[in-house]
């Protein structure tokens, strides 16, 4: 590799040259969704992040050298909640959410394993379940049990947090601070306030499994327990790359090293911890109590998916994004340009221009500042592809464009044809009938500076 990719270490509190493993075999694991309810605006942002890192990551080490667990809860409290009230099995509700969110991050250009995994060869990209790992949970807390780790009290299995000495060096936070939270409902089973649910009993009418630890009881894991088997089982003892929102260090993320360090007998969990930065809506912390409590599904219908990704990415990941209407309007904006800069050119090789703030801790504010400054349409194309934009033809666009807004296409490229021979002969009069006549369907022509003609369909259908 010509350059290094260097990335903010939320272990070390520095941004550190990236030095994998196994260069043949780099490994990464992102926390995934809860599958109950539709996704909201703000899962998008991770999801959309750790896709151009995986995309990095591909084009620097080989599609085949990277392997990305992006994993699924599938069992929790609020599943158990959400399937009694509807009166289904777990799975059936949880098929049916993730059926919803796949739809969903598929117009965000996120990849999917149909997208990169080839038959006979090492899977890309996994999406586990934690409801197919239940064998790896158990046998983690059994190891962790015998080690000294974990205890068993009155049918639950608990981590003893004050049997690893240096607990909390990802979050940093004070013991007094910990102690403090934790205190504010300690089961009285619990040795110590900090010490963690690895597994618990399920009430009458709840999913259950068979118990680890000769507890005895029927029961399900503990949510932190879920991440370590998962990683374990698709990762392995100790990886590269672990990545979440800021909101996941603690308790989740800092349990999960507890776990799987204590389990192994290995000095780390990963090597590079990345995490995303919080999002807000117009200024303000979203919240259904304020109002503003946006899913990913309410936006997708008013904007593609692109346009959502680009607003994501103009903010640098770790910092706070504001989510505005006006972020989305220049998102469309932009792409607008693009599309007609690039017309229907094939992509070249990503430009070392755009390649290089994205080395740098994944800069995407400066990639995209250059991109605007590129004028060869094939390297606008390929380094728009790497951050997983422009992934349509213009033509192709267009069309899924006019068809979206339920307009002819063949009738509006009649007209857009019709426009362009008045223009050849500079019939300037039925060239300006002929616009107002698109217009009139929501179609809006800019004539560039070259000769050609660029269009686009307004906000009534799917954006163009």
């Amino acid at each position: 590799m010509a350059s290094l990719l260097r990335l903010y270490n939320t272990l070390s509190r520095a941004k550190e040259v990236f030095r994998p493993i196994d260069p043949a075999h780099v490994r990464v694991y992102a926390c995934g969704p809860t599958v109950y309810d539709a996704a909201h605006i703000g899962n998008a942002r991770p999801l959309i992040v750790f896709d151009l890192l995986f995309r990095l990551l591909r084009h620097l080490y080989g599609a085949q050298a990277v392997t990305y667990a992006r994993n699924v809860t599938d069992v929790d409290d609020k599943i158990n909640a959400r399937a009694a009230e509807r009166g289904s099995t777990i799975r059936a509700l949880t098929d049916e959410t993730l059926a919803q969110f796949h739809a969903d991050i598929r117009r965000l250009g996120i990849l999917m394993p149909e997208n990169v995994n080839r038959p006979g060869e090492r899977p890309a990209l996994v999406e586990p379940r934690a409801t197919d790992h239940l064998g790896e949970m158990t046998a983690l807390i059994d190891r962790l049990v015998a080690a000294g780790h974990a205890y068993v009290a009155e049918d639950h299995v608990l981590f003893d947090v004050p049997s690893m000495p240096d607990y909390g060096a990802l979050s940093r936070r004070p013991l007094d601070e910990m102690e403090a939270g934790a205190r504010v409902d300690v089961a009285p089973y619990k040795r110590s306030p900090l010490d963690f649910v690895l597994w618990k009993p399920s009430k009458p009418g709840e999913p259950a499994w068979p118990s680890p630890a000769g507890i005895g009881a029927p029961g399900r894991p503990g949510w932190h327990i879920e991440c370590s088997a998962m990683a374990w089982k698709h990762l392995g003892e100790t990886f590269d790359i672990h990545a979440g929102g800021i909101d996941l260090v603690f308790p989740h993320h800092e349990n999960e090293v507890a776990q799987s360090r204590c389990c192994f007998g290995t000095p780390v969990m990963a090597n590079l911890w990345l995490h995303n930065g919080f999002l807000q809506v117009e200024g303000e912390k979203m919240s259904k109590s304020l109002g503003n409590f946006v899913t990913l599904r309410a936006v997708l219908a008013d904007w593609p998916g692109e346009v959502v990704r680009l607003a994501m990415l103009r903010t640098h990941y770790r910092q706070p994004i504001d989510w505005t209407l006006r972020g989305l309007e220049e998102a469309e904006r932009t792409l607008g340009r693009w599309y007609g800069a690039v017309g229907d050119a094939a992509a070249g090789a990503p430009p070392e221009r755009v390649l290089e703030p994205l080395l740098d801790d994944l800069n995407t504010p400066a990639a995209l500042g250059e991109l605007h400054r590129l004028e060869d349409p094939a390297a606008l194309k390929a380094g728009a592809n790497l951050l997983g934009l422009l992934a349509q033809s213009k033509s192709g666009r267009d069309r899924a464009a006019v068809a979206a807004s339920g307009l002819d296409a063949a009738a509006v490229e009649a007209l857009v044809a019709e426009r362009a021979a008045a223009r050849a002969r500079r019939d300037w009069g039925e060239s300006d009938r002929l616009r107002a006549a698109l217009a009139a369907l929501g179609v809006t022509v800019k004539d560039t500076r070259d000769g050609a003609t660029t269009w686009t369909v307004s906000r009534d259908g799917e954006r163009g």
